[in-house]
């Protein structure tokens, strides 16, 4: 069966999801763009949008037709060529809106899984939950006829356990599109031993259809990505413990931010990217790779605590961010979570604790939006970490470790198998969390 036949029939999980949705709208167009091939005009493509909740579908398909008509605006020249057979189609309103008509005809949203039972591709995007996944495999695959490969896109389960629990017989492999993915160009492929190798090239075929850059990760729990940036955060936890004995925990928690937000240029601290991901989907991330890798600690008693507290962080159906370890209004911090009084106090009044103590920034310092649009950046980070290091002040020397830290995992991603080489976790973090640099380089 050939590219475009698997794709003739595909099924999305959790298609209402904040990342089944984006994998949806690419498959969609995708599937669209296949359909109007010669060799194709006869075939039909069909599209299941799976989810539970049947009103998140319907804000679904208000999305898919949103974003259909974005594409179709920016692709108004070919999408005349597509339709020059219809004369009844004359101004570019006209044609976009048909190609909107003919994207979501498509897809058939529905909360029945059954209607899976008989797709050729099935994409995965329940929670991170092994069972739950297992679950549904087992479920899919024991009522389908054609043997379904599966792509899930589980961001720290093994896709060895996956495969070998729902017994799929390497019909199953690891696409982690990052989030959102429909704007997001990283995707991790991960491929168990067992993996079909026709499989692995069509998510290969697919993923460069879809203009991603691939970064292949080996199969351990966590892959690349969270495989740095659980280490991230966990090493972030221990240093808040550290200023524990100077700071109350908001305060120690304003400065570890602030030391891997400002000093090592990055578009969000720590925490507030913990806030964004969700500290209860960190804490299960967690989990899920302190089972698989035994002995190395990958669990915070800090993200326990605050879990505890209701402090769970993550994103409205709007996109617009949750209170977690922060508060936020319009997107921008205003106060920092206390445990030991369980209220937030405001992000000016731990400032002026804090700041003093932490020092300047370096002279010629730029925020991650104005490095990001340096022409010579590596020479502004170079001269950047340079003063950072001849500086010598509190947050210098936090950041320095820091910096030491992460680029100690990155090896160590290497030298346990993860990765295949320190620039694919450059690439990884460069690319899927936007950092200004990799964890490892010659500042």
């Amino acid at each position: 069966m050939d590219y475009s036949e698997k794709l003739s029939h595909v099924a999305v999980l959790g298609a209402a999801g904040k990342m089944g949705s984006g994998i949806l709208l690419l498959t969609a167009l995708e599937m669209f763009e296949q359909s109007t091939l010669p060799e194709n005009k006869d075939k039909l493509f069909l599209l299941d949008a799976i989810d539970l909740s049947p009103e998140a579908l319907k804000g679904l398909r208000n999305y898919l037709t949103a974003q259909a008509r974005k594409n179709a605006e920016k692709k108004t020249v070919w999408l005349r060529s597509i339709y020059s057979n219809r004369e009844d189609l004359i101004e570019n309103e006209e044609i976009i809106e048909q190609y909107v008509q003919d994207v979501l005809a498509q897809v058939c949203f529905t909360t029945r899984i059954e209607s899976a039972y008989a797709a050729h591709l099935v994409f995965e995007a329940a929670s991170e939950n092994p069972d739950l996944k297992i679950r549904l495999f087992r479920q899919i695959d024991s009522n389908s006829s054609v043997k379904p490969w599966f792509l899930t896109n589980t961001s720290s389960i093994p896709i060895t356990y996956l495969n070998d629990n729902a017994n799929l017989d390497g019909r199953i492999i690891g696409f982690h599109f990052y989030n959102p993915p429909a704007i997001q160009k990283l995707a991790e492929l991960i491929s168990a031993p067992a993996t079909l190798p026709e499989l692995t090239e069509f998510s290969l075929h697919f993923a460069s259809r879809l203009r991603k850059i691939v970064v292949r990760s080996n199969d351990v729990a966590g892959f690349i990505g969270n495989g740095h940036f659980m280490r991230d955060l966990l090493f972030a936890a221990s240093k808040v413990k550290e200023l524990t004995d100077k700071f109350t925990t908001s305060q120690a928690v304003y400065i570890i931010d602030k030391i891997s937000r400002d000093y090592l240029v990055r578009p969000m601290g720590i925490f507030q990217l913990t806030d964004y991901v969700g500290v209860d989907v960190c804490s299960y991330i967690l989990g899920v790779m302190n089972r698989f890798i035994p002995g190395k600690g990958l669990h915070s008693a800090l993200v326990e605590e605050l879990l505890s507290m209701g402090i769970k962080g993550g994103q409205y159906s709007d996109g617009s961010q949750k209170d977690g370890i922060f508060r936020y209004q319009k997107g921008a911090i205003t106060a920092v979570y206390e445990p030991s009084t369980k209220e937030y106090i405001p992000i000016n009044d731990i400032a002026q604790v804090c700041e003093p103590w932490l020092g300047e920034l370096p002279a010629e310092w730029k925020g991650w939006k104005q490095v990001m649009r340096i022409e010579n950046r590596e020479l502004h980070l170079a001269n950047h970490y340079a003063s950072v290091r001849n500086s010598g002040n509190n947050g210098a020397r936090l950041a320095v470790e820091y910096a030491e830290y992460a680029a100690s995992v990155a090896r160590e991603l290497v030298s346990d198998g993860v990765a295949a080489s320190t620039d694919d976790v450059n690439t990884v973090m460069m690319t899927g969390f936007f950092h200004s640099h990799g964890p490892v380089n010659n500042y």
